[in-house]
């Protein structure tokens, strides 16, 4: 079994930046993906990325400002996210599978989640 922890979230300015972090209690050679869920909205795919980190995809609304990158040695995946906008506002969730590329954006082929960590963004 796995289980994730996410750290990093909290307040910040609209234009600014975060860094989430994501922690597997055991070693893992699965998919490691985030996504984000807003009060009232269905949960959103942000980023994802392969082992051992060749391929990554991102939701068409966050290309270009969030970037996710993986550090295999310490079990972590990260969401470094830039130019940050009210919309971003949400509770972020880190999830893992052993999970096809082509199902990489889908909740349901992942099988572990981290509790969230919510992230606000102030305009």
């Amino acid at each position: 079994q796995v289980q994730l922890v996410e750290s990093g979230g909290g307040l910040v300015q609209a234009g600014g930046s975060l860094r989430l972090s994501c922690a597997a209690s055991v070693r893992t050679s699965y998919t490691m993906g985030w996504f984000r869920q807003a009060p009232g909205k269905a949960r959103e795919f942000v980023a994802a990325i392969t082992w051992p980190g060749g391929s990554t995809s991102y939701g068409n609304s966050v290309k270009d400002r969030f970037l996710i990158s993986r550090d295999n040695a310490k079990n972590t995946v990260y969401l470094q996210m830039n130019s940050l906008k009210a919309e971003d506002t949400a509770v972020y969730y880190c999830a893992s599978g052993n999970t096809p590329y082509y199902h990489i954006a889908t909740p349901s082929a992942y099988s572990y989640w981290g509790q969230g960590t919510q992230v606000t963004v102030d305009s």
